[in-house]
C-alpha cells in the first residue's frame, strides 16, 4: 500500500499531516528516509517515524464502556456518537465501527473495530453469540416469564429464539424488578420488545456481556480499552463454531 496510507492507518494523522511528516523528512522505511506519499510499502517493512518503529496491525479491536446518551454510530451531524470517545490516533480509526448497536440511553459492553468480517459473523444469529443484558423493569417479574422466555417471546413481526430470563430482585415498594436477560440475537429494540410485552417496561439497561466478553468493572462509564490477546482468541472461537 501507498505510504501515506499506512501512516493514516497506524494513527499518524490524516492524508494531510501524514504529507506533512513526509516533506520534514522524518519518516524511514527500512532505515531509508521517504519523500513521496506514492512510496509502496508492505506490512513486512520496517516503517518508523522520528526514528520510533512502527508495527502493523490489519485490525483494531476495542472494547468501550457505553455511556448513556450516545449514539452507536460513526458519525451524525447533531449528537455524539461512540466513536467520539475513542481517540482519533488509534490505528484504523476512520475505519472503526461499532459491532452491533445499543440504544442511545443503554449502557455498557460495545465491541468497536474495523473486521467487518468478524463483525458480520458475530451478528449472524446462527452462531448463537449470546449478549447479557441488566434491566431494571417497572412491575413486579413472576417467575414464570423464566418459563415464557426459554420457549421465545413471540413479538408482532418475529418469534424471538429462546432466552435466559434471571429474576436478580423484586423490589415491592417501588414496583420495579432488576433481571437479567440473555439473548442470542440483537434485533432492533429486542431487549425492551420482549420485556414490555409482558408489562415491563424498562426503566435502565446495560449489556453486560458479548460472547465470551465482559464487561470490566474497572472500565469507566465512557472508557475503553484495547481487547486482550486471549479475549481476540475467545471472540474469534465465538464465531467461527458450526451452527448449533
Amino acid at each position: 500500500m501507498r505510504i501515506d496510507r499506512y501512516l493514516a492507518n497506524m494513527g499518524q494523522g490524516s492524508r494531510q499531516e501524514v504529507r506533512a511528516l513526509l516533506k520534514q523528512k522524518v519518516v524511514t522505511v527500512n532505515g531509508q528516509v521517504v519523500k513521496q506519499a506514492g512510496q509502496q510499502v508492505t506490512p513486512t517493512d520496517l516503517v518508523a517515524v522520528a526514528g520510533r518503529p512502527l508495527a502493523y496491525t490489519p485490525f483494531g479491536y476495542y472494547l468501550l464502556n457505553k455511556p448513556a446518551g450516545v449514539l452507536t454510530a460513526t458519525i451524525d451531524p447533531h449528537e455524539a456518537t461512540v466513536l467520539e470517545l475513542l481517540a482519533p490516533t488509534l490505528p484504523h480509526y476512520r475505519e472503526l465501527a461499532p459491532v452491533g448497536r445499543l440504544d442511545r440511553d443503554t449502557t455498557g459492553l460495545l465491541l468497536i473495530t474495523n473486521d467487518g468480517q468478524l463483525a458480520h459473523r458475530l451478528l449472524q444469529p446462527k452462531y448463537h453469540v449470546a449478549k447479557r443484558y441488566l434491566a431494571t423493569v417497572s412491575g413486579l417479574v413472576q417467575p414464570e416469564l423464566s418459563a415464557i422466555f426459554a420457549q421465545g417471546v413471540k413479538l408482532s413481526d418475529f418469534t424471538t429464539q429462546p432466552a435466559q430470563l434471571e429474576i436478580l430482585a423484586v423490589d415491592t415498594e417501588k414496583k420495579q424488578s432488576t433481571v437479567a436477560l440473555t439473548i442470542a440475537e440483537g434485533k432492533y429494540h429486542q431487549v425492551k420488545r420482549m420485556l414490555t410485552a409482558f408489562d415491563h417496561p424498562v426503566l435502565q439497561l446495560q449489556r453486560q456481556s458479548f460472547g465470551p466478553l465482559t464487561l470490566p468493572a474497572d472500565l469507566s462509564s465512557g472508557a475503553y480499552r484495547e481487547l486482550t490477546a486471549a479475549e481476540l482468541v475467545a471472540l474469534q472461537a465465538s464465531a467461527a463454531e458450526t451452527s448449533h
